[in-house]
C-alpha cells in the first residue's frame, strides 16, 4: 500500500504509520554495499598487499574500501566501461562485406565529418528516425530530437546532455528548446551566461558549465568551483568544505551586485543537475558514435539491424528490432535447419532468425546442426537430418514446431508424426553418430494442415513474438485503421486509435501524483506516443503487453504530436487454437476465425510479444515431453 502511494492515513495500521514517521530519518543513508560496475584499481603490487577482497555473486574481486580512500592511499582508479554500440558497428561492417561484397563502405573513423554534413543522416535525426541507433533511440530522446528539430552535430551533442535527468529537473530543458526554436528568446539570457555558454544560449547543459558559472558569475576560483561540482555530484566527502563554498557563492554574488532572485535561480539550476550532467567531451564522443550508427542504418539498414539484434538490441526488446528490420524492407524468416546459425543471418533481403531465439534448444544441438551442414551440405529431408544429426525427440520437435523443416513442403503435424515414428526416444541408443544411412520405412499418415493462426501462436510460445502482424490476432477487427498520419490530422481533436505497447514510463508530479507516458506501434507499424495525467492515471492502469484501444485528444508541443489519454482498455485476442476445447461449437468458431486470419495473415508490419492464456488442454498434434516448458 505504501509503495503505490495511493492510500489514506486512516487506512494505515500502527506499523504503517511508524514506517511513515521514521522513514525520512534514513533518507540518504546507504541501503547496501554496491559495486562500481567499471571501477578498476591498478596497483604496483597484487591487490592483497593493500586490501582484503570479497567475491560478490558475479565473481569479480572487490576491495573493501571506496574510491575516496583509494585516492587518499595513492591508488589509481579508472572507470573502464564497455557498451555494445561499438560491437554493433564492427559486426555491421563484417555483415555488409558478406551480404554485399561489392558495396563501398565509408571509413567510419576518418569520414565522420562527412556523415555530419550528410543531409540524409541529419534528416533522420530531425525526424527522430533513430530506432537501433546508439543513445538516441529511446522514446524520451526521440521526443527531444523532434522538439529541437536537431539537424547537426553541435545540436546532437547538446541534446545528448540535455536529455540527462538534471537539466529537466532544473526546468531548463523547456527553456533550451524555446531558445533553440525561437532565436528571439535567446535575448532573455543573462549577459554573463550568454557570454560563457554561447553554444547553448546561456543555459547550463554540460557538467563543466557548473565550473564556468561559479567562476565567471560568482567569482569563485577554479578549485572552489570544482568543489562545488564534485559536491553536487555526490563524489565529495566533506560537507563542511562544500557548505563553505556555497556560502561564498552567495556572498560573492551579493558583493558583485547580482539580483538575489537570479542568484538563487542559478544556484537551484546548478544544484538540480550538476550530479547528472555529462561532460561536454562525453556528449561529443557519444554523438560521434551516434553518427556512425546513423550512417550504417541509412545506407545498410538490413545488415545494421542484424548486427543490432546479434548484439542484444538496445533500449527495446528484440521483437521491436525485428519489426524495424521489416519496416526497412527485410523479409523475416523463422529458424531454418538449412539457413540459420546460432545468431541471426542475412541473405539478400531475407533475415533468418538464429537458433538462440529457441530458448529450449540446447547449444550442443545448434552446433551439431551447423557442423553437419558444413560437412555434407544442406539437408534434403527430415530423414536425411535424422541420419546426420545426433538429436533427441524433444529437441527435434522444437525445430519442427517452429517450421525449421519447411523446405520439405510437408506440414508440421505430419513431420511430428514422422519424427516420433522414425526416432526412438531412448537416449542410450544414440551415443555416437551413425556410420551408415538407415533405410526408413514409409508410414501412412492422414494429411494434416497447420493454420496461419496456429503458426503465429507457436511462434509466440517458442520465439516470444509472432512473425505476422500482431493486429491479425485481435478477436474483433479494429473499428478504424488510424495511424500516426491520421493522428496528426486530428490535431486538437478527439481520436480513437489502436496501439501495441512498446514502452511504459511511470513518473510522479511535484505533488507526488502518478502519471504515465506510453509508446505504441500503430496498425501500420509506426511509433506514436501517449500521456496519462494523474486524474486518468489514477483510474486506468496498463494490463501487460498487448494491443490497447486508446481514446484521447491529439496534442502538439514544438511539432511533437501525442495523445492525451482520456480512456483506454486492452483489446482481446483470438483464443489460441492449440489449446482450445475440442467441442463442436468451439472448433467451428475457431475454424471460422482461422480461415479469416489465413486470408489476411502474412509477413506483416508488426512482430510483437503477446500475453496469452497457455492452459494446456486437448490438442490435435502429438506432444513431446520437455525438460522445461512455459506451457507445462
Amino acid at each position: 500500500m505504501l509503495t503505490t502511494g495511493h492510500f489514506q492515513l486512516e487506512q494505515l495500521d500502527q506499523m504503517h504509520q511508524l514506517v511513515l514517521k521514521y522513514s525520512h530519518l534514513i533518507k540518504g543513508m546507504p541501503n547496501y554495499t554496491s559495486i562500481h560496475a567499471g571501477g578498476i584499481l591498478i596497483t604496483e603490487k597484487p591487490i592483497h598487499y593493500y586490501s582484503a577482497t570479497s567475491l560478490p555473486p558475479k565473481g569479480y574481486r572487490t576491495v573493501q574500501f571506496d574510491m575516496h580512500i583509494a585516492e587518499d592511499a595513492g591508488i589509481h582508479k579508472f572507470d573502464i566501461l564497455a557498451q555494445r554500440g561499438l560491437g554493433k558497428i564492427r559486426d555491421s561492417i563484417e555483415i555488409i562485406k558478406y551480404n554485399q561484397p561489392d558495396a563501398t563502405i565509408a571509413n567510419l573513423q576518418t569520414d565522420v565529418k562527412k556523415f555530419m554534413l550528410d543531409p540524409e543522416i541529419n534528416n533522420m535525426i530531425s525526424q527522430a528516425k533513430c530506432i537501433g541507433c546508439f543513445y538516441i533511440e529511446s522514446p524520451a530522446m526521440r521526443m527531444l530530437l523532434s522538439k529541437l528539430a536537431t539537424n547537426d552535430y553541435i545540436g546532437l551533442v547538446a541534446a545528448s546532455s540535455v536529455i540527462r535527468p538534471g537539466v529537466a529537473q532544473s526546468g531548463m530543458m523547456r527553456e533550451f528548446i524555446l531558445r533553440t526554436r525561437y532565436p528571439e528568446k535567446r535575448k532573455e539570457a543573462h549577459p554573463i551566461m550568454q557570454e560563457i555558454m554561447p553554444e547553448t544560449y546561456g543555459i547550463m547543459v554540460y557538467q563543466e558549465d557548473v565550473i564556468k558559472v561559479a567562476h565567471y558569475y560568482a567569482k569563485l576560483d577554479l578549485a572552489e568551483a570544482d568543489v562545488l561540482r564534485r559536491g553536487m555530484s555526490g563524489k565529495y566527502r566533506s560537507r563542511e568544505e562544500f557548505q563553505k563554498v556555497e556560502q561564498k557563492y552567495f556572498k560573492n554574488c551579493i558583493d558583485i551586485g547580482h539580483d538575489p532572485k537570479q542568484t538563487q535561480e542559478i544556484w537551484n539550476q546548478i544544484k538540480s543537475f550538476a550530479g547528472y550532467a555529462f561532460a561536454k567531451g562525453h556528449s561529443a564522443s557519444y554523438a560521434v558514435e551516434s553518427y556512425q550508427s546513423l550512417y550504417l542504418k541509412r545506407y545498410f539498414p538490413l545488415e545494421y539491424m542484424v548486427a543490432t539484434l546479434n548484439n542484444g538490441g538496445g533500449f527495446y526488446r528484440p521483437e521491436l528490432y525485428v519489426h524495424e528490420a521489416k519496416m526497412c524492407g527485410a523479409t523475416i524468416e523463422s529458424p531454418c535447419v538449412n539457413h540459420s546459425d546460432i545468431a541471426n543471418t542475412i541473405k539478400g533481403t531475407s533475415i533468418y532468425l538464429g537458433y538462440s531465439y529457441l530458448k529450449e534448444l540446447e547449444k550442443k544441438t545448434m552446433i551439431r546442426i551447423i557442423e553437419a551442414r558444413h560437412l555434407n551440405g544442406v539437408f534434403k529431408s527430415l530423414e536425411d537430418f535424422i541420419d546426420r544429426v545426433l538429436i533427441s525427440i524433444d529437441q527435434l520437435a522444437l525445430l519442427i514446431r517452429i517450421d525449421a523443416f519447411r523446405f520439405t513442403g510437408i506440414d508440421r503435424y505430419e513431420l511430428l508424426w514422422h519424427a516420433h515414428f522414425k526416432l526412438d526416444k531412448s537416449p542410450q541408443k544414440y551415443i555416437q553418430n551413425k556410420l551408415f544411412v538407415t533405410e526408413h520405412q514409409k508410414a501412412s499418415i492422414p494429411r494434416l494442415h497447420t493454420t496461419a493462426l496456429e503458426m503465429a501462436y507457436e511462434q509466440i510460445e517458442l520465439l516470444g513474438f509472432p512473425l505476422c502482424s500482431h493486429f491479425d490476432l485481435l478477436l474483433e477487427p479494429p473499428q478504424n485503421h488510424y495511424g500516426r498520419t491520421e493522428m496528426i490530422a486530428h490535431h486538437n481533436k478527439m481520436i480513437l486509435m489502436y496501439g501495441y505497447v512498446v514502452n511504459i514510463k511511470t513518473t510522479h508530479t511535484a505533488k507526488g501524483k502518478r502519471m504515465q507516458f506510453g509508446t505504441f506501434l500503430d496498425i501500420n507499424g509506426d511509433f506514436f506516443d501517449t500521456v496519462m495525467f494523474p486524474p486518468v492515471a489514477s483510474k486506468i492502469s496498463f494490463r501487460g503487453s498487448g494491443i490497447y484501444k486508446i481514446y484521447g485528444k491529439v496534442v502538439e508541443e514544438f511539432d511533437f504530436f501525442s495523445i492525451e489519454v482520456h480512456n483506454m482498455h486492452k483489446a482481446d485476442y483470438i483464443q489460441d487454437p492449440r489449446y482450445a476445447e475440442e467441442n463442436p461449437q468451439t472448433m467451428q468458431r475457431l475454424e471460422k476465425q482461422s480461415n479469416l486470419r489465413d486470408r489476411r495473415m502474412g509477413n506483416g508490419n508488426g512482430y510483437h510479444k503477446l500475453e496469452l492464456p497457455l492452459e494446456k488442454i486437448k490438442i490435435h498434434q502429438p506432444r513431446v515431453s520437455r525438460k522445461s516448458s512455459k506451457t507445462d
